[in-house]
């Protein structure tokens, strides 16, 4: 599929038509607004926009009167096709901080390798309970520097809520995790994504990002998604384009509050 039609297809299943991805989360559309609703560990934010010149700065007026009534802080996740040209430049304007940008992209599922091998000494472990969480969360800390309760917490929600709708592995070297990410599945979509993958400094460049990426794909095509897709940081980018994944556009988080 070309990058054009894969784009439009995601934006449609997993941005306009979105659906909860978690406990105590609601989607709703208000105009031209596609918004996530949920606990303030959740993720709250909006997810699409159709928005012109005319009406966009009166739809982020609405979106920053929703969330500050709702008590919580939020991301409008723009992406570089999104309209208007300035939707960015008019986020910013009204309050908004712009983060780091990555990469949309994605791949056929059951085109990618699934069977890359790991390091000597190291072995994958589904993560299943509160300790296998905890280890994900360690990792996620150590690789890349931020705090992971509200990660632990939704973590632990979906695991407890809808198990089938998320996967979540470990590296262990000699018993230390070393590396860590996590496959969201969307029922009722081509689409699973790949996030949070991160390794710890001390192993990075051994292949791990490969095997963790293989290991998910290989998940996602057992379990009927087509495609997987990932928001790809500077570092990743370039192995994914050799595994084969296509970029499809670029996106960058704009948060308030917080």
């Amino acid at each position: 599929m070309e990058p054009q039609h894969l784009r439009d297809l995601y934006d449609r299943q997993l941005r306009r038509d979105a659906r909860p991805d978690g406990p105590g989360c609601r989607v709703e559309r208000v105009g031209d607004v596609v918004r996530q609703t949920g606990p303030a560990h959740a993720w709250n934010g909006v997810l699409w926009s159709g928005l012109d010149a005319e009406d966009a700065d009166r739809a982020i007026a609405g979106q920053i009167d929703h969330y500050r009534a709702e008590g919580l802080s939020f991301e409008w996740k723009l992406y570089a096709h999104d309209t208007p040209a300035d939707l960015g430049a008019r986020l910013v304007a009204a309050g908004f901080a712009a983060e780091e940008p990555e990469t949309l992209m994605a791949a056929e599922a059951a085109a990618l390798p699934h069977d890359v091998p790991l390091p000597a000494g190291v072995e994958l472990r589904a993560v299943t309970d509160e300790s296998g969480v905890r280890q994900v969360a360690e990792v996620h800390e150590r690789a890349f520097g931020t705090d992971s309760a509200h990660l632990e917490r939704q973590l632990l929600d979906r695991l407890a809520a809808d198990p089938d709708t998320v996967t979540a592995v470990v590296a262990l070297a000699d018993g230390e995790p070393v590396s860590a990410a996590r496959l969201e599945l969307c029922p009722g979509t081509d689409f699973a994504g790949l996030w949070g993958g991160g390794t710890v400094e001390a192993w990075r460049g051994r292949g791990l990002y490969r095997a963790l990426v293989a290991h998910r794909a290989r998940i996602a095509a057992e379990r009927g998604h087509r495609y997987v897709q990932v928001d790809a940081a500077d570092t990743s980018r370039p192995i994914l384009r050799r595994l084969g994944f296509l970029t499809l556009s670029t996106t960058t988080p704009h948060t308030y509050g917080g």
